[in-house]
């Protein structure tokens, strides 16, 4: 895909999905971005469920909110990774439907799970229309194809629910790049990304609130703390600023959860993907002495809370690689990157190991550089 590609704008898309046509959504407009197809799932017809599964190919699914999930007491497949999809027990409609699997009947399961008074009675389990819940607040928490597929009916004047299937190529692997485009094309589709959302949302609404702001003494220098409450899970985010980011500079930053191991405890600090899992990865304290050294930098603290069992198993095993760190990890970047706005700083030094990324053009951010653990300055820090 071109980088000079101009996709059309947002609201045709939206208008598109408000009048139950399909339309396709793309991760951003690199040549690694996949896509899907999408349609209003209270607006699906017989003829939608088929193009799905005929000319995209991908599993048919249902994008829902977790409010829609705990009305239709839909509990989740299995234990989910925070970074992936959270995909429900498979669905059917509870009457109306035969064999289930034809395009028809799982046209009615999905309008059923999309109505705006649906229930638990209305639906039975197993079935043939796989549910996944989107995250709270959408594209502006997880950059993922579920709270896009949520997001954009909701913005439509739809219920937040979108039924959709993953585009496969004829080899049946992820179809990426341009093709993503010529099928949009070929078949007279309106495209849209999800950092083009990204950047529409962050445009129009406000999903954090800049609450305090104080100047905190360090070893490592003064920083300046800001405290951004995130309502729609209730948790309190910090920003730790030394200096003044210019968002035309390249700034030194570190995204990242606080755990206990690896910030209190301070042992069993490599992360996962390190080159060397031997090697002490970027904690609280070693994030703020570089910062330091560099004069300059953001720090940012996401509060996501370890659960006890989490706890407990990183202490059992000490000298093992910890999880990476949530809010960088491939397309969850929310949260974290509003704060970097917020706080002034568009080109990112990321203390991490190199990870790939996608949609953070969405969010206007660059990582210019991936800073990995510095051996000199960790053995000085840990002194």
């Amino acid at each position: 895909m071109s980088p000079a590609t101009v996709l059309p704008p947002i609201a045709q898309a939206i208008a598109a999905l408000g009048i139950g046509q399909r339309v396709v959504v793309i991760d951003d407009e690199t040549d690694e971005a996949t896509g899907c197809v999408l349609v209003a799932a209270e607006r699906v017809s017989e003829a939608d469920v088929n193009f799905m599964a005929a000319e995209a190919r991908g599993l048919v699914c249902v994008a829902i909110t977790e409010t829609r999930r705990e009305r239709l007491q839909l509990p989740p497949m299995a234990a989910s990774h925070r970074d992936r999809e959270r995909y429900t027990v498979s669905i059917e409609a509870a009457s109306g439907v035969s064999t289930g699997i034809s395009a028809a009947d799982r046209a009615l399961t999905l309008r059923v799970a999309a109505a705006p008074r649906a229930q638990a009675a209305d639906l039975v389990q197993p079935g043939h229309i796989f549910p996944v819940v989107a995250q709270p607040d959408g594209v502006l928490r997880r950059a993922g194809f579920a709270e896009a597929c949520s997001d954009l009916p909701a913005l439509a004047g739809r219920v937040a629910a979108g039924a959709y299937a993953m585009l496969l190529d004829d080899d049946g692997e992820l179809m990426r790049g341009s093709a993503l485009l010529a099928f949009a094309q070929r078949h007279g589709l309106p495209v849209v990304s999800i950092s083009g959302l990204i950047h529409h949302r962050l445009l129009t609404e406000g999903a954090l609130r800049r609450t305090h702001t104080s100047e905190l003494d360090t070893p490592y220098g003064r920083f300046t703390v800001h405290a951004y409450h995130d309502a729609p899970v209730d948790a309190l985010h910090l920003a730790l600023v030394l200096g003044k980011p210019d968002p035309a500079v390249p700034v030194l930053t570190r995204v990242q959860a606080v755990e206990m191991q690896r910030d209190v405890l301070r042992f069993g600090t490599a992360a996962a993907g390190d080159a060397s899992a031997a090697s002490p990865g970027w904690n609280l304290e070693r994030s703020l002495a570089r910062i330091g050294a560099e004069g300059s930098g953001v720090l940012v603290l996401l509060d996501e809370r370890e659960t006890p069992r989490q706890r407990l198993e990183r202490l059992a095993t000490p000298g093992h690689a910890l999880p990476a760190t949530p809010a960088f990890e491939q397309r969850t970047l929310g949260v974290g990157a509003q704060i970097l706005r917020d706080v002034g700083a568009r080109k990112l030094r990321l203390l991490s190991h190199p990870v790939p990324y996608r949609t953070i053009t969405g969010f206007e951010l660059e990582v210019t550089e991936f800073v990995p653990p510095n051996e000199a300055l960790l053995h000085c820090t840990q002194k």
